[in-house]
């Protein structure tokens, strides 16, 4: 097997559990509060990372005092990209969701372009309109089909792509199983501190059940995409990241019984269709340099 064949490979599972995580989060919202979910999830998926980082040797800081403030700082983005996206979960199509997440790779794009004043010619700016238009198209901020959440889901988009850009500033002394220990406990404390103020509920065999495997498939996603950052080209390995549509989708109607109309799936298409051309002129533009 290539490292390119591991490298799609290690991508679409990790699509595959982080979307699995959402749609067994958005069960189970059905029956506890939100901040209880998370900090519960939040738990679980601290003492998973700590041991699985243990027993790799990742555990240590030595490294700049520069870098502590990124992985900070990133953990505070991750907290409100947390938060904004379950709450556009509990209240959209998972579909609808992770169909406005695609715009991730263009968001990120531009905001390279400028905040590190990165090179952007003008097909991938076109790129990264006609990606816009596409989000439109989904979150639609009309009378008929504006949602507040869709604004939620939005912002998630915005809060990732900060905590994208932060991570490119980091070093490459940060261990990757530090900064996902970093993620996952200042997200469990954070949701820990806010259920103060919402009413716990008793947690059913079904509902710890659910929360226990979307914890699991926390983990394997985040292992996944660090695994995946060390295989093959990653102008070959990106693209795969839109899998997580193609599950969405499925998971989306077989479980919820939700399939979303022609305008969201146009949406989609130009989101989708845009993010790969933004990756193709990137891998066009190295390929040259």
């Amino acid at each position: 097997m290539t490292p390119n064949t591991k490298g799609a490979l290690l991508m679409m599972g990790s699509m595959a559990a982080f979307t699995l995580n959402d749609t067994l989060v958005k069960i189970a919202l059905q029956e506890l509060p939100l901040f209880q979910l998370v900090a519960l999830r939040g738990a679980l998926a601290v003492v998973l990372v700590y041991l699985l980082a243990r027993s790799l040797g990742a555990l240590h800081l030595n490294f700049s005092r520069h870098d502590k403030w990124l992985v900070a700082l990133r953990s505070l983005t991750e907290l409100a990209a947390t938060f904004f996206f379950l709450t556009a979960l509990k209240n959209m199509p998972l579909a609808n969701v992770t169909a406005i997440l695609q715009a991730l790779p263009l968001t990120v794009t531009l905001g390279a372009a400028l905040v590190f004043s990165e090179q952007v010619g003008w097909r991938r700016t076109l790129a990264i309109v006609v990606g816009f238009i596409g989000m439109v198209l989904i979150v639609r901020p009309g009378p008929d089909g504006f949602s507040i959440y869709s604004v939620y889901a939005l912002i998630a988009v915005a809060s990732i792509t900060v905590r994208d850009l932060v991570t490119r500033r980091m070093s490459a002394d940060v261990p990757s199983m530090v900064v996902t220990l970093a993620t996952s406990g200042s997200i469990a404390i954070a949701a820990a501190v806010a259920s103060v103020f919402e009413w716990w509920v008793p947690v059913s065999a079904a509902a710890g059940s659910l929360v226990a495997a979307a914890a699991i498939f926390v983990l394997m996603g985040y292992l996944f995409s660090v695994m995946v950052m060390r295989q093959g080209d990653v102008g070959f390995v990106a693209p795969f990241r839109y899998s997580s549509l193609l599950w969405a989708l499925g998971l989306g109607w077989v479980v919820f019984d939700e399939w979303p109309d022609t305008v969201t799936m146009l949406g989609a298409a130009l989101i989708v269709g845009a993010g790969l051309f933004t990756l193709f002129r990137e891998r066009a533009r190295q390929g040259t340099e």
